[in-house]
């Protein structure tokens, strides 16, 4: 008897496992409990991606998925990381106050705004770009 050899098809350069993601990951059909929901959007607006929040926490990637798609208790001490990491306040994470908007005005929140409507690949580049300008800015003020 022979061996059969199998070979993966071609995807002509194309991750399979990628091309057909959704975007933003795989979507949940069950509604974000409260508390997750107010994480997910302190997440989002500080422009923070799960794994992003997970790494600068400490914590593996499906623990913020479990903080955002499931009601979970979140320690106190995690609770004090997460709302200075997310910079909101935990009365504005638990929903005692509303999240206050943070960001820029006028000129450059429109600029902001059309940045994020933009690929993330492309807002990585314009914002490695921006920061390579201001570092550059303060050490032409250092001098």
């Amino acid at each position: 008897m022979q061996a059969k050899t199998i070979t993966a098809p071609s995807f002509s350069g194309i991750d399979p496992y990628n091309a057909l993601m959704h975007p933003g990951g795989r979507p949940t059909e069950r509604k974000r409990p409260e508390l997750g929901e107010r994480i997910a959007q302190a997440r989002e607006r500080a422009g923070m991606s799960q794994y992003e929040l997970a790494e600068k926490l400490g914590v593996s990637q499906p623990t913020v998925v479990a903080w955002e798609r499931k009601a979970i208790n979140i320690r106190s001490d995690t609770l004090a990381k997460l709302t200075a990491v997310l910079k909101v306040s935990a009365d504005e994470l638990l929903g005692l106050k509303p999240i206050r908007e943070r960001g820029p005005a006028g000129r450059n929140k429109q600029v902001f705004d059309e940045l994020t409507q933009l690929p993330r690949r492309q807002q990585e580049r314009i914002l490695a770009t921006v920061e390579d300008m201001l570092v550059a800015q303060k050490t032409k003020k250092a001098s």
